[in-house]
């Protein structure tokens, strides 16, 4: 498997829409799953785990039909379903009486099904940990696009409160007109007499921050969620000089 991640979005995105697109797209990730399913049951799916792996293809199904860019990198999320799915699958077979007790106490005196509730609260932390890597990656090629590095976009930030204020005008008014983020996007070029004017504010504010509108509107144009909350919250510290 040696697709990007914009690669797997696209091939998500088609499978989608064509049954025989998303069959394809199983096969081709038979790897991926299997190796999903032996990090949850510690062996091999053939030693008695069939019923496993099928949950799993059924799972990872399942995250195609459901997913949307806005829920991370797929794969990552795929690989969440996944274990979702077994650890359901795991509980309902306890219920039924078939398989070990998730309720046998461990070697710390706790339940099984904590420990599972437990792993898959660390499973999430891992999975926005690599989600965050990939993203900061991404958007730093974006960036870079742009010639413009995280530094550049860092040394660029509003340093006053009422700097940072306009600044949020101007990206909420770029926000409420989509047309703006694609011209960006498809051009390079910042509207800064349009932003100025639509925002109310004065363009050379927006001209001495530049750098950093580039950036946070970049964020708003394909789903980084995770880039935008934290530009977002950049803002002045006390005692901050005029930038």
């Amino acid at each position: 498997m040696t697709q990007n991640r914009q690669d797997i979005g696209l091939a998500v995105a088609e499978a989608q829409r064509d049954s025989e697109a998303a069959d394809a797209f199983v096969r081709q990730y038979m790897g991926f799953i299997r190796s999903e399913t032996v990090k949850f049951i510690h062996t091999a799916p053939e030693n008695g785990h069939e019923d496993e792996l099928s949950i799993a293809m059924l799972a990872f199904y399942e995250a195609i039909l459901g997913y949307q860019k806005t829920k991370g990198p797929f794969l990552a999320y795929a690989a969440r379903s996944i274990r979702n799915r077994l650890i359901d699958h795991y509980r309902r077979e306890k219920r039924r009486g078939n398989t070990i007790s998730l309720y046998t106490p461990d070697t710390e005196d706790r339940e099984l099904a904590d420990t599972l509730a437990d792993e898959k609260d660390q499973l999430q932390a891992h999975v926005l940990r690599q989600a965050s890597r990939e993203e900061i990656r991404e958007f730093g090629e974006k960036l870079a696009a742009f010639g413009l590095s995280f530094s550049d976009v860092t040394d660029n930030c509003p340093r006053q409160q009422r700097t940072f204020l306009a600044c949020r005008r101007a990206l909420d008014y770029a926000r409420a007109n989509p047309a703006l983020l694609r011209q960006l996007e498809q051009t390079g070029r910042l509207a800064i007499n349009e932003l100025a004017a639509g925002s109310q504010t004065e363009k050379k504010t927006l001209e001495r921050h530049r750098k950093y509108l580039v950036a946070i509107l970049l964020a708003f144009t394909n789903g980084y969620e995770i880039i935008r909350g934290h530009l977002c919250q950049i803002g002045p510290g006390k005692g901050g000089k005029t930038a």
